[in-house]
């Protein structure tokens, strides 16, 4: 019986920005999914349940743990979008080229960090 290649291990691939963006990809959308679904809920639930309990809910989101929670939905959202327009035009054939594929990466990430911090600008500085 013939020796049939095995698959390349990650210690044979060179780390680069576009493993760091797919992780990113799956790591974003999931924890939109789980943090994000948690916030509406208690949101829909404080809204429900009455003034005194929205209240507390607003504290809470008011509270640095409350900014933290929504600046990172935030940049999630945005890091997610990003690199899900990467993905798209990578679908389409375009982009595979290693300089390309290296420098939208980079682009996509940093993208997100810069639209998190104008987001959240415009909210705080208004």
């Amino acid at each position: 019986m013939a020796e049939r290649p095995l698959s390349p291990h990650l210690s044979i691939w060179k780390w680069g920005p576009h493993m760091a963006v797919s992780i990113l990809h799956r790591v974003t959308g999931d924890g939109m999914a789980i943090v994000g679904l948690f916030m509406l809920l208690w949101w829909l639930g404080a809204l429900a349940s009455g003034p005194e309990y929205y209240a507390h809910f607003s504290d809470w989101m008011g509270s640095p743990f409350g900014y933290v929670i929504m600046i990172g939905l935030t940049w999630a959202f945005f890091n997610h979008a990003a690199s899900g327009i990467r993905h798209f035009v990578m679908d389409a054939g375009a982009g595979f080229e290693l300089d390309t594929n290296r420098n939208w990466s980079w682009i996509s990430m940093v993208g997100a960090v810069v639209l998190t911090a104008a987001v959240w600008a415009y909210i705080l500085l208004r």
